[in-house]
């Protein structure tokens, strides 16, 4: 490209850039220059040019720098809107054809209807250069970027790449499609063959300023850096002098030359620093706003590490006093322009202000892995802090007491803030928090709840009134103003009182009650009495009531109550009493009915599993459990090895009660279960019946019998008595302790009877089968000569039965 070519492209486009520069300067921040992973772009200025490295390698090279969606939206930040009959860059379509794959790019498949954000991010990706660079060298040749009227002839030579200035364009480059294509393979065979260019990396070269010879200009000896730079100054031969770049933004003087100084502008200006950053490893992204707010200042943006896609921790300092977030909040744009990290790298976030008027806010991105910590960005803001505004607007006497109103807000806090309002030198608390829209109006950042207005009671006398504005984090107290007033004396006229009954409420045994109460002779708060089944407690109804005062105001605002006490577990009665406060007697506002329940403070149940007694081929479980957050019984699961069952511990047990008199008696537990043969663990868990855990009662190891084994015993006699015969003896199984059956056959006529009579010579023989296995059983009979014969029956009735003996009596 030869020199008069790049003069007149340069400045044909100055007065169209300046006045984009002047735009880009009013808009929000760009996408691009917001997420591309450099520092946010700023304006430039001439003594940060250096004329041998303008851009780096890294940047010029970097195929990836930004995508076709993020072209797009570039383009269309630049020009809202194109002027009637033209064709604007972010509109511009066109058929595309292939082109071959060589050592410089890797060829191009042809499409139809290719928007010129797609050429451009697909001839980048082809060739290895950065997509930043060919916008850059679009509008530096054409001003096609920001152009709202472009022509045809800036599209046919939109590089000026095979654009002579001394001849025609070279035919076999014309057209949009084939000047990006083919000056972003011009610039990869610079860097393919350097040393057959005259300008050349790593070594030092002397460059003209202008290509004018007859103005007698000069060249500046430039030790050019790397080959990006020599790749620039091959396109464009020319080095900016120094009136070039001290009017940066406009005309030098007769030696100027533009080319690649509007270069390093324009891509600083969009894109921010031509070289790599400090912290190429380090967090990137953007501060957004820094607004603010009542007592603080709301900080919003994006930060991102490339070592990771997981959001990442953001640190917000307001003059050097950190804040820690977790920079987590989806940002759709970030996801789209960086989709190998994700979206979800969002800020925003509400810090406290550190002081009066101006304060620098500061915000920097943690690092994670390779790299360090990075300062995102930095702003001075005047915060919204100091001491409260308001007014005292009225005060009025009036019989028995003085009215005032007003309002006050503190800069520092959006909330109600309190009023000290002194009548002599008695001092009432009041919360300026009445609806006041005309103060909404006046400060919209602070709503409307900043008035305040009460009737005070007084004895008769003259007072000064005065009202203060209670400070609320930075400043001071302020008087909002003092009225003096006469108060004269009220009359008891006998009335008695009335008001409301509202609330009754209860968090485990703590009952809160409310309401209001007026005595109609007095604007003073009368005492309010509360029974809750013979708990009784008096308070005075002197709560501040906004809407009480509105619908009375001759009695003034100071009219709500709220009792609160302990009653036991269970069903309450809850009644409220309006106490007189002279004549006319006492007004009973209602009765209400509650029920009390424990508190759940997440205790773990507690009991003791107390019996464990195995009874042939079951097992007997007792004890007890509760849970000391509730009265109401709980749940017990039984377990007999791997088998469990629930239960309710709900049997009275009047010795548990007795220790637990607020959790009541009904706690216990007592439960037969099958037991399988063989050794088991017999465990109890209390289940908790909120928060706070399940409970292990105990475990018990258990053996019980396969009811394999025979019974055994002994028939001892047979005799008769009178007309009677009388089988004595006794019977054990030896799986269980229990009683077994027997069966006695007279004659061959059996009954079934249980052995169950005590043997303690049985049970010292049989120690672990206990004492109740004897039997003695008559039986009535006519006379003559019986057979009697006694079986010992198997416990588990399916098994084997044993006969003791058999003898033969004669009846007379």
């Amino acid at each position: 490209m030869s020199a008069r070519r790049s003069i007149r492209s340069s400045v044909a486009v100055l007065a169209a850039w300046v006045c984009a520069v002047a735009l880009l300067v009013a808009a929000p921040v760009a996408l691009s220059s917001s997420i591309a992973p450099a520092p946010a772009a700023a304006a430039a200025s001439g003594s940060d040019f250096n004329p041998g490295n303008i851009i780096s390698d890294a940047a010029f090279y970097d195929s990836n720098a930004m995508g076709s969606p993020e072209i797009q939206a570039f383009m269309e930040r630049q020009v809202r809107s194109c002027s009637s009959g033209y064709t604007c860059l972010k509109d511009y379509r066109q058929n595309t054809d292939n082109r071959p794959s060589d050592r410089y790019c890797n060829g191009y498949e042809g499409r139809g209807n290719e928007s010129a954000s797609t050429i451009i991010d697909r001839v980048a990706r082809s060739c290895g250069i950065s997509q930043k660079v060919i916008l850059v060298l679009l509008e530096k040749e054409q001003s096609l970027v920001t152009s709202t009227a472009p022509s045809a002839g800036a599209y046919a030579a939109a590089t000026g790449q095979g654009c002579p200035d001394t001849a025609p364009c070279d035919s076999a480059t014309l057209g949009f499609f084939y000047q990006v294509y083919y000056a972003a393979r011009q610039y990869k065979i610079y860097k393919a063959f350097p040393q057959d260019f005259g300008y050349q990396a790593g070594r030092w070269n002397n460059i003209l300023y202008s290509p004018y010879a007859d103005r007698n200009c000069g060249t500046q000896r430039v030790f050019i850096e790397n080959q990006a730079t020599a790749g620039l100054y091959i396109y464009t031969p020319y080095v900016p002098n120094k009136a070039a770049l001290d009017n940066l933004y406009g005309t030098g003087d007769r030696c100027s030359a533009y080319g690649n100084r509007n270069f390093w502008r324009l891509y600083t200006d969009w894109f921010g620093s031509t070289q790599p950053p400090a912290n190429p490893s380090g967090p990137f992204g953007s501060v957004d706003a820094v607004q603010a707010r009542p007592g603080s200042f709301q900080v919003s943006g994006w930060v991102a590490d490339p070592d990771t896609s997981n959001p990442i921790a953001v640190h917000v300092y307001v003059n050097g006093v950190g804040h820690a977030f977790t920079a987590d909040a989806e940002r759709p744009d970030v996801g789209a322009a960086l989709p190998h990290l994700g979206s979800r790298h969002g800020f925003s976030v509400t810090v406290p202000a550190a002081a009066t008027g101006v304060n620098d806010v500061c915000v920097y991105g943690i690092n994670v892995g390779p790299g360090g910590n990075a300062q995102i960005g930095c702003s001075k803001v005047t915060a919204l802090t100091g001491s409260p505004n308001g007014n005292l607007e009225a005060v009025t006497a009036t019989a028995g007491g003085v009215s005032v109103g007003g309002w006050a807000l503190d800069p520092d806090t959006r909330d109600p803030i309190d009023v000290h309002v002194y009548v002599g030198s008695t001092g009432t608390a009041l919360r300026a928090d009445a609806n006041r829209p005309d103060i909404a109006s006046a400060y919209p950042l602070y709503g409307a709840a900043h008035g305040f207005g009460a009737t005070l009671p007084a004895a008769p006398g003259t007072y000064d009134v005065c009202a203060y504005a209670i400070n609320t984090g930075f400043g001071g107290n302020v008087l909002l103003g003092c009225r003096n007033v006469t108060v004269t004396a009220p009359s008891d006229q006998g009335r008695a009182p009335f008001g409301v009954y509202e609330g009754l409420s209860a968090e485990g045994r703590t009952l809160t009650v409310s309401g209001w109460a007026i005595d109609p002779d007095t604007i003073a708060p009368i005492r309010v009495r509360v029974d809750a089944g013979g708990v009784v407690t008096t308070v005075t109804a002197d709560n501040a009531r906004a809407d009480v005062g509105a619908a009375y105001p001759s009695s003034g605002a100071r009219h709500g109550f709220v009792a609160k006490l302990e009653v036991p577990v269970g069903e309450t009665r809850v009644c409220v009493t309006a106490l007189n406060n002279g004549r006319g007697g006492d007004t009973s506002l209602g009765c209400k009915t509650i029920t009390a329940r424990l508190p759940d403070l997440g205790r773990a149940p507690v009991g003791v599993l107390e019996g464990v007694t195995v009874r042939g081929t079951t097992v007997a479980v007792s004890g007890w459990a509760l849970d000391e957050d509730t009265s109401d019984p709980i749940s017990v699961h039984l377990y007999v090895g791997s088998r469990g069952v629930a239960y309710n511990a709900d049997l009275p047990r009047a010795d548990v009660g007795a220790v637990y008199p607020a959790q009541g008696p009904n706690h216990g537990f007592s439960q037969v279960m099958d037991a399988p043969p063989g050794r088991s663990e017999v465990c109890a868990y209390a289940i908790n019946n909120g928060a706070g855990g399940n409970s292990l009662l105990g475990c018990k190891t258990i053996v019980v019998g396969t009811n394999e084994k025979p019974p055994f015993g002994n028939l001892e006699a047979v005799t008769a008595t009178g007309r009677n015969i009388v089988v004595d003896g006794w019977a054990i199984d030896p799986d269980t302790p229990d009683p077994i059956a027997v069966h006695v056959y007279i004659s061959g006529v059996g009954t079934a009877h249980t052995a169950d009579r005590t043997r303690a010579d049985v049970a010292g023989a049989y120690p672990g089968l206990g004492a109740q296995h004897g039997f003695s059983i008559n039986r009535p009979v006519s006379p003559g000569t019986y057979d009697a014969c006694v079986y010992a029956i198997n416990n588990n009735g399916s098994g084997p039965h044993t006969l003791l003996g058999c003898r033969q009596v004669r009846v007379p």
